[in-house]
């Protein structure tokens, strides 16, 4: 075992969202049970991240009940399961401890934010050295609002809005920044082969 397949934010809280509704893959529990089964039947490591902001009283609150993987999802015993309040899976968890005590050298990313917690995810893993797979399809995101756009927005007002980006445009940015200077991008029949 020397790869980590880091599940990371694929969690109910994004369901309970107005923007769930414009998400670009609302069936991303599908593609990422693929990796699992792929991730354990190689006998390599899956750990599980959620993010979690006590006290905010918003879907990510742990008392709010959300902070739990979206129905389907599954741990093995065996398997950690991590919560971080940061925007990577690094900082405010144990995560390099964990990989580092069980000599893990690869690390495989995919989850909810494709462009935020997974890309900063990678971007820092890279940073400390791992060899770090992008699984693009393995991951899901939200239009992207323009830094200007007024707060409060409905969904509608972000979607009509032509300085918002397209998950598709957050999507190709997010490959374009990656390959070749953090990570190898691929996608999930890429890696697994099927």
């Amino acid at each position: 075992m020397n790869s980590a397949l880091v599940v990371i934010d694929v969690q109910e809280s994004f369901r309970q969202r107005a923007d769930w509704a414009a998400v670009s893959d609302p069936g991303i529990a599908t593609k990422v049970n693929r990796l699992v089964e792929h991730t354990r039947a190689g006998g390599d490591l899956v750990v599980w991240v959620l993010h979690s902001d006590p006290g905010t009283g918003t879907v990510f609150d742990p008392a709010n009940g959300h902070v739990r993987l979206i129905e389907g999802l599954e741990p093995a015993a065996d398997e950690p399961v991590i919560t971080k309040t940061s925007h990577n899976a690094f900082t405010t968890t144990n995560l390099q401890q964990l990989l580092t005590t069980r000599g893990i050298r690869e690390v495989v990313v995919c989850g909810i934010r494709t462009e935020q917690c997974c890309e900063t995810t990678t971007r820092v893993a890279a940073d400390l050295g791992y060899d770090v797979v992008f699984v693009t399809d393995a991951t899901a995101t939200h239009p992207v609002e323009h830094r200007d756009a007024p707060p409060g927005r409905s969904l509608a007002e972000i979607l009509a809005d032509p300085r918002t980006l397209s998950t598709d445009a957050v999507i190709a940015r997010t490959e374009y920044a990656l390959a070749g200077r953090f990570a190898r991008v691929t996608s999930v029949e890429e890696l697994t082969g099927s």
